[in-house]
């Protein structure tokens, strides 16, 4: 059984900064992280492989050569290997771009029986790519699974619902995107640090994966940010001291009376 993780590296901090003329996150090498659902994820399908006999883990990630990082991170945590793609194509991507190249990747890999990946990312919080990959791949998709089980050629969830959850259970191969309540993230061990640092990640191209430049980065990203600005929150203040004429108190029930408060 083969399980391909999608992790993402994104800021460990909520200063998020946005590039005002192109809509898009401004990335750098300094102070990111494996998104933390992506690490529940992780965690799960490494959960799976000690459960079961012929299971092969593998990180994938997209973004710059510094996502290698967290390729790195999932194999001392215990996965197997993974890939990472990167390349100037592949900026400035939106979740549709994004889901094509990860759908293309994991189509690459080739028999992968299960999809794991967090509900959401930090940075974004549109909860839009796992699903849009498993569209891309025709495979089912549940999200929000707090707890899943899997069978020889099914996979049985249990989904986050409004007021409760729901059981379901879908034929492999599958998507599952998890909450942060499936499982609490182990930590990389010696030896997996040690298998880490020496384990060697192919990157992947726009050419390895058979995809133009018009359907990656901004060329292939048919939503726009197009417009960004920080909201001002603007108060006026009336101050009235209270003196034994009793104007003060006057003024603050007309105020009231004036918005319909008393």
């Amino acid at each position: 059984m083969r399980i391909a993780v999608l992790i993402k590296q994104v800021p460990g901090t909520d200063n998020v900064k946005m590039d005002p003329e192109t809509g898009v996150m401004i990335r750098t090498n300094k102070g990111n992280i494996i998104n933390p659902l992506d690490e529940n994820a992780l965690e799960e399908a490494l959960r799976i492989k000690r459960s079961r006999e012929d299971v092969q883990v593998l990180a994938v990630s997209m973004g710059p050569e510094s996502a290698m990082k967290a390729i790195k991170e999932a194999v001392a945590m215990g996965a197997d290997g993974g890939v990472l793609l990167s390349g100037r194509a592949f900026a400035g991507s939106d979740t549709i771009a994004t889901a094509r190249a990860l759908a293309a990747a994991i189509s690459k890999l080739g028999d992968v029986n299960l999809v794991l990946c967090g509900e959401r990312a930090t940075d974004g919080e549109t909860g839009q790519t796992g699903p849009m990959i498993a569209a891309t791949l025709g495979i089912p998709v549940q999200t929000y699974v707090q707890r899943l089980e899997v069978a020889d050629d099914a996979v049985k969830v249990e989904r986050v619902v409004e007021g409760g959850f729901e059981q379901v259970k879908v034929q492999l191969p599958a998507l599952i995107t998890v909450v942060k309540g499936i499982n609490e993230p182990g930590f990389p061990t010696l030896t997996g640090k040690v298998r880490a640092r020496d384990a060697v990640v192919p990157v992947w191209g726009a050419d390895d994966l058979g995809l133009s430049p018009e359907e990656l980065g901004l060329k292939g990203s048919p939503t726009r940010v197009v417009k960004i600005f920080s909201p001002k929150l603007s108060r006026s203040t009336l101050l009235h001291r209270q003196d034994n004429t009793g104007r003060a108190v006057n003024e603050l029930l007309k105020f009231l009376a004036d918005r319909d408060i008393v």
